[in-house]
């Protein structure tokens, strides 16, 4: 195509987008004067139309303020906005992460190793069956009764990491609690705080545990104050052989001996492998301990079907680009500014803290990956709590509250509890909660308008059969092409944090002051007064 021609068919997609744009604002308008019970008053097969089912998840959006013609505009902007093309360049190797002129390829971490994906004239899968075999053997070796150097089993398993070297595990082991296979205890480590790593410690013997330090730099701060607080431990009483119960999960592998860890207990990934979407790589480790490899490689096998399903399904029937576009219609034309995401189920209690980090590490710009502003709203607010603790906190607010405040509810739908009663009335309560957003409670017999609940509050509801490894690898890669669709819909690089830096550089000037050290950077007042208050308080 020549540059002319190029120039004219950008200015006619130019055109097209403000033309979709300019009706959607129109059909928001409109919609914002009718209520949720309106849209199924005029469509009593509004529930079988506005949902899908793709295996074990059933999603169920019809509680939203959506018609035919707002998903008709909004698949025709995702088409304009090239998302098939977009998809298309992340799943073959094109370095779409262009800040860092990298590839984003955590997806081939969970694709089968018999299927070839050459990058650059490199088949990847290579070193991704390499490191699944590391991961594997050890995983034989630790739950086979892997002797320490004073001959006892290790039976403690101290994780030491932050972000999403911490997020992942934390959530995936805590989700699949009930799969367990292995007597080993798992403890997580990650704020920089030194007081639950001492205070865990206290409780474990150095001759039973084995450390694992995970971070993909082996420069993380957080992760090496902590890591040098457990080797000391290790060393106060193994002495110099406190190397055999170190462990790390790097892409860094000579940082990592360095600290001190034998090159045989080292566990590879690599720098093209985002934090937030490390747990499919050997960072997942903590999970293939506590549920097995076997367990393990489903989790991986439900990923990559939600990645098939995400290539494949046509977009009116693809969960991921559906939960994108409802997202997308909210904040662009319903002015929200945030997303709760409840799950009923006290495995996924940690899916909101994992959450935040994948949609606003993700997503949360303010400039376009051309470097153009972004003249409009970008990733929201993301936070939540299981229920029904929930209930008893914010749900006020969801429901009386002067927010405009979208929720995706999430449930389980059989257990693997014996009360199956108790379980029947949590997912009551997910249902109902779902019902009481939309409809509210206006009847004429309320006299005090402090007890009126106005409803017309929207919901996404997403039922899955069970939370198995299949599943939750489904969930997780479900919600990561939501943000990564969304990241195109906005021009945004979802794959780079810049924002995250920042933080960074300063702590480490402001620590420089408070030690005592002179530092050559300018100090603003009130900083200058904090660093004051705590030295003179120490």
């Amino acid at each position: 195509m020549s540059r002319t021609a190029y120039t004219s068919y950008q200015e006619e997609s130019t055109r097209k987008i403000a033309a979709i744009e300019q009706i959607l604002q129109q059909q928001a308008l409109m919609l914002k004067n009718q209520s949720l019970i309106d849209l199924f008053m005029h469509d009593g097969f509004r529930a079988q139309n506005f949902s899908t089912q793709w295996q074990d998840y059933t999603f169920d959006y019809s509680k939203n303020f959506i018609t035919e013609k707002v998903m008709q505009h909004l698949i025709q902007f995702a088409h304009e906005k090239k998302l098939q093309q977009k998809i298309q360049a992340m799943f073959s190797g094109a370095r779409i992460n262009t800040t860092e002129n990298r590839a984003v390829l955590h997806t081939a971490l969970r694709r089968p190793l018999e299927k070839p994906l050459v990058v650059e004239g490199t088949d990847i899968m290579v070193a991704i069956a390499k490191a699944q075999s590391q991961c594997r053997e050890w995983i034989i070796r630790l739950q086979s009764g892997y002797r320490g150097v004073t001959n006892k089993p290790i039976q403690d398993i101290v994780h030491i990491g932050i972000g999403g070297s911490d997020l992942g595990p934390k959530l995936v082991t805590q989700a699949l609690k009930a799969h367990q296979r292995s007597a080993l205890r798992l403890h997580f480590v990650a704020n920089i705080d030194p007081e639950p790593a001492e205070s865990l410690l206290n409780t474990l013997n150095p001759e039973t545990t084995m450390v694992i330090v995970s971070s993909k730099s082996f420069s993380t701060r957080e992760t090496l104050s902590n890591a040098a607080i457990a080797k000391q431990w290790l060393s106060n009483r193994l002495g110099t052989k406190a190397s055999h119960h170190l462990m790390a999960i790097t892409a860094n592998a000579a940082k990592a001996q360095d600290f001190g860890i034998l090159e045989s207990h080292i566990l590879l990934f690599w720098e093209w492998v985002g934090g937030r979407y490390s747990i499919w790589s050997n960072i997942g480790f903590p999970l293939a301990l506590q549920i097995g490899f076997d367990q393990y490689q489903q989790f991986l096998r439900g990923a990559y079907e939600m990645d098939q399903h995400f290539i494949n399904a046509s977009w009116r029937h693809n969960l991921p680009v559906l939960m994108a576009l409802i997202g997308h219609w909210y904040i662009q034309y319903w002015e929200a500014s945030t997303l709760a995401v409840l799950p009923y189920a006290e495995g996924l209690s940690q899916l909101p803290n994992y959450l935040q980090q994948l949609d606003m590490e993700s997503n949360g710009k303010h400039c376009q990956a051309n470097g153009l502003p972004c003249d409009y709203k970008t990733g929201p607010v993301v936070w939540g709590q299981a229920g029904t603790h929930g209930q008893h906190a914010f749900y006020q607010l969801l429901h009386q509250g002067t927010h405009f405040i979208p929720c995706d509810i999430i449930g389980v739908v059989q257990t693997q509890a014996h009360n199956k009663q108790a379980h029947q009335e949590l997912l009551a309560n997910a249902i109902a909660q779902s019902q009481a957003l939309m409809l509210g409670n206006t009847h004429e017999n309320i006299t005090r308008k402090q007890n009126i609940i106005e409803g017309n509050h929207p919901s996404n509801v997403l039922l899955l059969k069970k939370l198995t490894p299949h599943n939750l690898g489904a969930l997780l890669a479900l919600y990561e092409h939501k943000v990564f669709t969304q990241g195109v819909l906005w021009g945004v690089n979802s794959f780079d944090q810049p924002g995250v830096e920042l933080g960074k550089v300063l702590a480490n000037n402001v620590l420089q002051r408070l030690q005592g050290k002179s530092a050559s950077d300018t100090i603003d007042p009130s900083t200058q007064f904090l660093v004051q208050c705590v030295r003179q308080s120490v």
